[in-house]
């Protein structure tokens, strides 16, 4: 048993969670101050877990360390294919060749060149809304205007809207579609019939389609994930990206996989992209994939728990507030449009009001007023402690709004 209610204290590790928040969230420097001291704040905002990373993991890269030489290094060793690609057989009934496979320190650096490769700059990249905020600054970096499906919420579960999905994808201009399979921050887990949709719009309109996979690994116990690729299985323009780095908390170890059918696209990549491997990363990689899967299978269950949790807990102490548990991802979507204004700033609201954390639904380009995305990747104790200072904080401000109606 691993033990995942541990508190680890991150403070005075460069980490972005306890040292990056006032840059990142509120593109604000180290002269914002809260009613908090840094060290009392919750904080369940950046994608990164506050679990120990697997000791699979770290004994992975103690043996690297134990080599003592770290020069430049790239993916040579076909044992580390192999233990990826046997990952996805395994759980996904998907492969690929390893010709297509190529490597980057990440999936967003990964977009920014992908977009500048394959869209004019006449052309357009679509997804759909809400959307993980970087999709868009990925076309706003490469000067290519992005165009936003708004998915469908029905009681807090999301459909695609394939009509306007359709409509959109038919534009001459549009040529590159970014999907995010599972889906970021909704936690969507799209099932077979939604893809093989997907992939009839992409095959009648020859797209480009970047699937972003990352969160494939971290579903709910009762759901399956299926990767683009196994539905599009001869679609040469398919990029698939997926990475160690969600699934095992190793984000900083910057190493993710870039699958490349087409040709031509690799080639520009291999051409263009000019990056060597950290070691340690092949090493912690190659270790998750081999030996990490008891360790993830633990993980998901007590990430159901800290899920079902929630959704109790915000049943009972904030009745106004919309949440599904999502399918996928360690990320709540929590709807509480209920109890805000359109235009509050929710983010700065929690800081000040709650000393949380947090990342509010304007970061999430459209369709997404109202809501507060959580990080539940954490201790339970925590994630209560978290959940009993937001309710208090919106049940506060919810009595203090009601008394002034009533003044008036």
């Amino acid at each position: 048993m691993y033990n995942f209610d541990e508190i680890i204290d991150r403070r005075h590790t460069n980490a972005m969670n306890t040292d990056g928040f006032r840059n990142y969230i509120f593109h604000a420097d180290e002269t914002m101050t809260f009613p908090y001291k840094d060290e009392e704040f919750i904080r369940m905002w950046v994608a990164d877990m506050e679990f120990a990373t697997p000791d699979v993991v770290i004994d992975g890269i103690k043996e690297r360390l134990e080599k003592r030489i770290f020069g430049y290094t790239r993916v040579f060793e076909n044992s580390y294919y192999e233990a990826f690609a046997n990952w996805c057989m395994k759980r996904y009934g998907w492969t690929f060749d390893k010709n297509q496979l190529v490597m980057s320190n990440g999936i967003i650096p990964a977009l920014y060149e992908l977009v500048d490769y394959i869209c004019k700059e006449d052309e357009k990249v679509l997804f759909l809304t809400p959307s993980y905020a970087y999709f868009k600054y990925a076309a706003d970096f490469n000067h290519r205007k992005s165009v936003c499906s708004n998915l469908i919420n029905e009681d807090g579960y999301y459909t695609i809207d394939f009509e306007d999905l359709e409509r959109k994808a038919a534009d001459d201009k549009t040529t590159l579609f970014i999907f995010c399979n599972p889906h970021n921050p909704t936690g969507r887990v799209w099932k077979e019939d939604e893809l093989k949709k997907i992939g009839r719009i992409i095959k009648r309109h020859q797209l480009w389609v970047i699937s972003d996979e990352i969160h494939c690994d971290l579903i709910r116990l009762n759901q399956t994930h299926i990767p683009l690729g196994k539905i599009m299985p001869d679609y040469k323009k398919l990029v698939t990206c997926m990475a160690p780095s969600k699934t095992f908390n190793m984000a900083g170890l910057m190493l993710s996989h870039i699958i490349i059918r087409e040709e031509s696209l690799r080639e520009i990549w291999l051409n263009r992209h000019y990056n060597f491997d950290n070691p340690l990363s092949i090493a912690a990689a190659q270790a998750a994939y081999e030996k990490g899967e008891i360790w993830l299978e633990e993980l998901r269950a007590y990430l159901d728990e800290n899920f079902r949790f929630t959704q109790e807990y915000l049943l009972q102490n904030l009745p106004k507030a919309k949440f599904k548990v999502s399918e996928a991802t360690y990320l709540a979507w929590v709807d509480l449009s209920s109890y805000f204004e359109k235009d509050e700033n929710l983010s700065l609201f929690f800081a000040y009001r709650a000393g949380v954390l947090l990342e509010g639904g304007d970061m999430f380009v459209q369709n997404s007023d109202g809501f507060i995305r959580l990080n539940l990747a954490c201790p339970k104790s925590v994630l209560e402690e978290g959940l009993r200072r937001i309710c208090e904080a919106v049940n506060t401000k919810h009595n203090e709004d009601t008394s002034d109606q009533n003044i008036n």
